[in-house]
């Protein structure tokens, strides 16, 4: 069982409220276990950070990032965040707005790829 800080509850309710039109389009494919019948939580708390998708069966956090996250601060915190999230035995895919919104099925077919079987 993975940890989490009880203090981001009420944060990420917020982000599944008001979620980007690139996350929309993401959920829209892998809701109800759409994905080889694995189930997907959005906005999930893992430890210190709230992760875009998170497929507990595979072990997989899924991160959709807008023009922000290409500031070289920021770039630098995904980095430190992704480790700390590898240190938990999870894989983390990235994959920008951009890539999403326009090429979803190309995104649905590398997460798929990236599944593992646990």
């Amino acid at each position: 069982m993975l940890l989490y800080d009880q203090n981001l509850k009420q944060y990420s309710r917020a982000l599944r409220k008001n979620m980007t039109d690139a996350e929309i389009r993401i959920w829209s494919k892998i809701r109800k276990k759409q994905l080889n019948g694995r189930e997907f939580y959005r906005q999930k708390i893992i430890g210190n950070y709230i992760v875009d998708f998170f497929c507990p069966g595979a072990k997989l956090v899924i991160e959709v990032d807008g023009s922000l996250h290409y500031s070289e601060q920021l770039m630098e915190k995904d980095r430190i965040r992704d480790e700390q999230l590898r240190n938990h035995g999870l894989k983390v895919l990235r994959y920008t707005d951009a890539e999403v919104l326009k090429n979803i099925e190309g995104v649905v077919e590398n997460i798929l790829e990236n599944m593992r079987v646990t």
